[in-house]
């Protein structure tokens, strides 16, 4: 490592037990590529560290292992310092002189980055009352259990607000490292680094997530939309309610949907619902009545209905016959 030139930008790593090991990887790589002009990898223009009270080496939810490099120490010699959360439901993802690390920070006016899951230990000490919350739509329903009260941002890839930045992770943290680097370093360092990690171009922290189902599309403005029918599933929105959320006008989000999917939003919509309809009854414990109302049904019978219109049989049926395609371990 060159330790002769000051760096413009120096970062801080805190990894969670079972952190996730591509959001790690993808936002390290941006720092790593826009660091040196040689290609050398050299920590010029940028630094970063990966810290820990105890120096053991920590595990990613894919089983490899990250030995970190330096102590906790002060947390104000970093221009900011980065939380990799991962999986949900590690019994202590972080360790208390971690939580005071990331408190003594927080004092001392380090900006503080959550990655992943990293945006729950955040808030988990206490560190994000007042700021927005950039989490992925597949943990938005793990977050609303664990912090009731509080809405997340699951529409855009990051967040930035004021001295804290969280993202969705995976390949979104690659984005919010690059507009890191092109905070500090420059466009043309952040855009170098995206380009040789074959990513084309730089996206805006507004970007919509990705959204699941076979429903994928470039038009961003149906893209958002998917993502606010999935947040709303229990209690849908009208499509001049949906439109009003998006500041446009019904016609505009309706043609938008045509163009993009082929459908209407209420089609979409209906889409959306049944899907998770389909993956609710797989488990056997679940009653349709209880599926009905959180999935923004009126009642059994308009479930039944919307269901036996789409799949050719009810509900019940399609219960029976997953349960006995699936295999010992899926259920």
């Amino acid at each position: 490592m060159d330790t002769t030139t000051k760096p413009r930008l120096s970062i801080g790593f805190i990894l969670a037990d079972r952190f996730t090991l591509s959001a790690f990887a993808n936002f390290v790589d941006v720092l790593r590529l826009a660091a040196d002009e040689g290609d050398r990898s050299r920590q010029i223009f940028c630094r970063w560290h990966v810290l820990s009270a105890t120096m053991n080496p920590v595990r990613s939810s894919c089983g490899l292992t990250v030995q970190p490099d330096a102590r906790l120490g002060d947390p104000r010699r970093f221009d900011y310092v980065v939380v990799v959360g991962g999986l949900i439901g590690s019994v202590e993802p972080v360790g208390r002189e971690v939580v005071d690390f990331l408190q003594e920070a927080g004092r001392a006016g380090v900006p503080l980055v959550g990655i992943c899951t990293g945006a729950f230990i955040l808030h988990h000490a206490g560190l994000m009352q007042g700021y927005q919350c950039c989490v992925s739509w597949f943990h938005r329903d793990d977050f609303l259990d664990e912090f009731e009260g509080l809405e997340p941002v699951s529409d855009q890839i990051f967040v930035v607000d004021r001295d804290r930045m969280t993202c969705s992770g995976g390949v979104s943290s690659a984005h919010l490292a690059a507009h890191l680097v092109e905070r500090h370093i420059g466009r043309v360092a952040a855009k170098k680094s995206l380009n040789i990690m074959i990513i084309e171009e730089a996206l805006a922290a507004e970007r919509p997530q990705p959204v699941p189902l076979d429903l994928s599309t470039r038009d961003e403005l149906v893209r958002r939309a998917l993502t606010l029918m999935r947040e709303t599933i229990e209690a849908p929105l009208t499509v001049a309610r949906l439109a009003q959320r998006l500041h446009v006008n019904r016609r505009t989000l309706e043609r938008h949907f045509a163009e993009a999917l082929g459908l209407s939003p209420q089609e979409a919509a209906r889409a959306i619902r049944l899907a998770k309809v389909k993956q609710r009854l797989d488990d056997p414990s679940e009653s349709i009545t209880r599926i009905a109302a959180e999935t923004g049904f009126c009642d059994v019978s308009h479930l039944v209905r919307t269901f036996r219109a789409a799949e050719g049989m009810t509900p019940h049926a399609w219960r029976r016959v997953r349960q006995a395609t699936l295999l010992p371990s899926e259920v």
